[in-house]
């Protein structure tokens, strides 16, 4: 007897993977690293200009709007156009850091295992900017259990001449990705029907209001857990298409 269907079966859907490419930011809001929980793989981006009003040297904590308190590291006055791969600590920066933590009230509490690895982290010698920083990410990753990979795009030899979302595209071919998640601030920043005549799908977290906006004050004081459990509430992430003027919800 004949077993063979009549009917042939279904090509299986292509494997998808997704990747997030941010700047390497000094303890970010919680929400930075939903893209770590949600991301198939994380790409530091290091290889772009460092900028001064960003968050890559700078940590926001409890404030005003008016008057937003920061962390800030001490790092060396250096050309406009220096790359955060090439950021360099001043020369007393270790004493000057330390001096910043001491005014921090929230850094000197009884705290558990991951305010002891974060003050370790905080208080150690400093060496090259990115690696504290890349370090820093990883920490809080491990904290909170978030297992994506992460990439410097540094090591990936993008073309210099690639700039802007030209240079995000090709750092997700070289992550051989097929999505490109992003935060919800880069909806203003990309242009769709770019990513897809580049074969990608182009999509972005809601904004993040959840319980933890200061993540570093938040460590010391909360169990990893509770902000885990914060961040991997179920959220639906905005796919954009350029061939499509609806906007879809994913799970």
């Amino acid at each position: 007897m004949d077993m063979t269907s009549p009917f042939p079966h279904p090509a299986p859907a292509p494997l998808r993977r997704s990747v997030a490419v941010m700047q390497p930011y000094f303890f970010p809001h919680a929400g930075y690293f939903r893209l770590l929980e949600q991301a198939d793989c994380f790409v530091i981006l290091d290889c772009v200009q460092f900028n001064r009003r960003g968050r890559v040297h700078r940590c926001q904590l409890p404030g005003t709007p008016e008057h937003p308190n920061w962390l800030t590291l001490p790092l060396r006055h250096q050309p406009r156009d220096v790359r955060i791969r090439d950021l360099a600590f001043a020369a007393e920066a270790r004493a000057e850091l330390d001096r910043r933590l001491k005014r921090m009230r929230w850094m000197h509490g009884p705290t558990g295992v991951a305010g002891q690895r974060i003050r370790q982290h905080l208080h150690a010698p400093l060496g090259d900017v990115v690696d504290f920083l890349d370090g820093g990410l990883r920490l809080v990753a491990d904290l909170l259990e978030l297992r994506s990979p992460v990439v410097r795009s540094s090591t990936l030899d993008i073309p210099a001449g690639l700039r802007g979302q030209q240079r995000i595209i090709e750092i997700v071919h070289r992550m051989k990705g097929t999505d490109y998640l992003n935060s919800p601030g880069g909806v203003r920043l990309y242009d769709p029907r770019a990513f897809d005549a580049a074969g990608l799908r182009l999509s972005f977290l809601p904004p993040y209001h959840g319980r933890f906006p200061y993540l570093l004050p938040a460590l010391m004081q909360h169990a990893p857990q509770e902000i885990r459990d914060d961040l991997v509430m179920p959220a639906r992430t905005r796919a954009v298409s350029a061939s499509s003027t609806e906007t879809v919800l994913s799970a």
